[in-house]
C-alpha cells in the first residue's frame, strides 16, 4: 500500500485533499478491489473481521480526516468526511457496512460522552469493531417517546430488561447505543437515557431477521437483567430524547448525502441500458430526484458542519432520500425486465437486492407519513389534520 502523511491531511485546501484521495485510490487500486466490500455476502462474512478495505482507508488517514484528534481522527469539519465519501462512490467503490453507522453514531458519543468516544471511538473508525442502535421497539417505532425498555437504577449502574427490534448489524456487533427509560412511562420523552453497552454483556441475545435481500441484516435484540454501569451512561440521566434528536440530524443529513452519492453512482450504470430504451422521461424524472437530494443535503450538511441545528427542516432530506432511491430502483426493475426477474446473474443478483432494500427507505429512520406531517405543520406552517 503506498502511504501518505495522515497527519498532513487536514492542512490540505478541498482542491489538493481531493487530488491526493484520487491519486492514492489509483496507487492502491489492486490492492482496495482485492478486499472491497461486498453486499452479495451473507453479513456474517460481509463484516467479520479483519475489514482490510476499511482499515487501508484509515491507516491512509481518509477515513480519518474531518473527525476530532482524541479518539484518532486528524481534524476538520464534516464536509471532509462528505468528500471522502463522495469520491469513493464516484470511483465505483462500495462502502464498509459500518460507516453509515459511524456517521449516526460518532457524532453524538463526541458531544455527549467525549471521554467514551476517546476510548472506543477509534476502535468503531478503524474498522476493529461494528456498533448497533438499539432504539425501535414493537409500537415504539416513529413514537420513541412510547419505548417500555426499562433501565433501572442499582449500585454501580442499571438493569436493563426489554426488547428492541429493526437493529442493522445487531447480531454482529460488538457495542449497541441504546435508549432505555429511566423514569415512568407517563413521563414519555422526559424519562429516556441513553447507553453504550456491551453486546457480549450476559443477558443480551441478538435474533438475526432475514429481510427480502436475504441477508440478515436486521435483528431483534432482548434483554434480560443486563447490567451497564454507571460509566456507560451518555451524557446525563433522562436527556437521550435531547441526544436522539441531535443523532437524527446526523441520520438525516450525512446518510443522506452519502445515499446521494449511492443513487448517482447506481444511475450511472443503468445510464447504458436506457439509451434507446423508451425510458428516458422515467430516468430523466429519477435524477431530477437524486439532483434535488444532493443539493438539500448538502445545505443540511454544511449547517450540521458550522454546529447549527436544521431542526424540522430536515424532514425533507428524509423524504427525498428515499424518494430518489426509489426512484431510481424502480427504473432499474423496469429497463432489466426479464432479466431482473428471471436471471442468476450476480450483477442482476445485485440489483435486485439493491431494489428490496430501498422498499424500506420510506420506513426507516422515520415513516415517510411522519416526515410529510412534521415538513406540513412545522415547516409549512398547515393547520394539524383532522
Amino acid at each position: 500500500m503506498s502511504q501518505t502523511d495522515p497527519e498532513r491531511l487536514a492542512s490540505l485546501s478541498p482542491q489538493e485533499f481531493q487530488a491526493a484521495f484520487e491519486a492514492w485510490l489509483r496507487d492502491n487500486e489492486a490492492e482496495l478491489r482485492a478486499v472491497e466490500p461486498n453486499e452479495s455476502l451473507s453479513v456474517e462474512e460481509a463484516t467479520a473481521p479483519p475489514r482490510r478495505f476499511q482499515q487501508m482507508l484509515y491507516e491512509g488517514g481518509w477515513l480519518r480526516s474531518g473527525w476530532p484528534e482524541e479518539f484518532g481522527g486528524t481534524g476538520g469539519s464534516a464536509e471532509r468526511r462528505a468528500q471522502v465519501y463522495e469520491t469513493l462512490a464516484v470511483a465505483g467503490y462500495e462502502w464498509p457496512e459500518t460507516l453509515p453507522t459511524i456517521e449516526v453514531l460518532l457524532p453524538a458519543l463526541q458531544l455527549f460522552a467525549p471521554d467514551l468516544a476517546k476510548q472506543y471511538g477509534n476502535l468503531f473508525l478503524s474498522g476493529q469493531e461494528l456498533w448497533c442502535q438499539g432504539f425501535s421497539e414493537t409500537e415504539a417505532g416513529s413514537d420513541m417517546a412510547a419505548m417500555r425498555t426499562r433501565a433501572k437504577p442499582v449500585d454501580g449502574g442499571w438493569i436493563v430488561n426489554g426488547h428492541k427490534v429493526w437493529n442493522s448489524y445487531a447480531s454482529v456487533s460488538q457495542r449497541c447505543v441504546l435508549l432505555a427509560r429511566t423514569g415512568e412511562q407517563e413521563a414519555r420523552h422526559r424519562a429516556i437515557s441513553m447507553f453504550l453497552v456491551d453486546m457480549d454483556t450476559p443477558g443480551i441475545e441478538a435474533r438475526p431477521i432475514t429481510t427480502m435481500t436475504g441477508r440478515n441484516e436486521l435483528s431483534e435484540i432482548y434483554f434480560e437483567d443486563v447490567f451497564i454501569p454507571t460509566e456507560r451512561l451518555i451524557g446525563q440521566e433522562n436527556e437521550g430524547w435531547d441526544q436522539s434528536m441531535y443523532l437524527l440530524q446526523w441520520e438525516r443529513g450525512m446518510y443522506a448525502w452519502m445515499r446521494q452519492a449511492w443513487v448517482h453512482r447506481k444511475l450511472d450504470a443503468l445510464r447504458q441500458h436506457v439509451e434507446g430504451s423508451g425510458y428516458e422521461r422515467q430516468f430523466a424524472a429519477a435524477y431530477l430526484r437524486a439532483l434535488s437530494l444532493r443539493l438539500v443535503s448538502r445545505k443540511t450538511l454544511r449547517r450540521l458542519a458550522q454546529g447549527e441545528n436544521p431542526g424540522p427542516e430536515i424532514s425533507m432530506d428524509k423524504l427525498l432520500l428515499s424518494s430518489a432511491e426509489q426512484a431510481t430502483l424502480n427504473l432499474a426493475r423496469d429497463v432489466l425486465r426479464g432479466e431482473f426477474e428471471f436471471s442468476d446473474d450476480p450483477a442482476i443478483t445485485r440489483w435486485i437486492g439493491d431494489y428490496f432494500y430501498t422498499r424500506s427507505a420510506s420506513i426507516y429512520g422515520g415513516a415517510a407519513e411522519i416526515q410529510r406531517g412534521i415538513v406540513a405543520q412545522r415547516v409549512l406552517g398547515l393547520p394539524r389534520g383532522r
